[in-house]
């Protein structure tokens, strides 16, 4: 059965016009704090891909790609607190300047689990870098470098998010509501 792309339960909470801008404001800090510099930007999978592919375009600095993908929600709704590797990364990041790209950060296990994984690869610098963050959801004390938008605890779909691998080709984030 064909499910609706957008049900009238979902109510739009950032638009496209709105990701769009603050990506360009999120680009040109990210250029002016690499400037002279050459990045690795590790996107993590599968939520993360869309808000990295627009963002470095808005980044004037020639830099790295690479992809990880981590796994703690399942199917889930809300994060289980256990966070597994299912792709590891590829690059050598040891002296390297290194941003990981997020699609959405609640408790901040999963970037903690980044942190002391990644910080043992001894990068130069390490930053993160998140499309939202739902502060009242953070459990563990996390620092978030580039921040797109700071949400309420509302269960979110759209560019790249998802409901049960479902709607992350919507162009806007939407609320699902019960």
């Amino acid at each position: 059965m064909q499910k609706e792309l957008v049900p009238e339960n979902y109510s739009v909470l950032l638009s496209e016009k709105q990701i769009q801008n603050r990506l360009r404001e999120l680009g040109a800090h990210i250029t002016r704090d690499f400037k002279d510099s050459n990045p690795i930007l590790i996107g993590i999978l599968n939520g993360g891909f869309i808000f990295l592919a627009d963002l470095i375009r808005h980044i004037d600095v020639d830099l790295e790609i690479d992809f990880m993908r981590i796994s703690s929600y399942g199917n889930q709704r809300e994060s289980t607190g256990h966070v597994k590797v299912l792709k590891p990364l590829s690059a050598d990041i040891n002296g390297r300047d290194v941003i990981v790209v997020e699609d959405i950060v609640d408790s901040g296990l999963s970037l903690q689990f980044l942190e002391n994984l990644l910080r043992a690869f001894h990068p130069n610098r390490l930053k993160f870098a998140t499309l939202l963050h739902k502060p009242s959801k953070t459990k563990v004390p996390i620092t978030l470098d580039y921040v797109g938008f700071e949400i309420e605890d509302k269960f979110v779909v759209g560019y790249g998010l998802d409901d049960e691998q479902f709607k992350r080709n919507l162009r806007q984030i939407y609320i699902v509501n019960e």
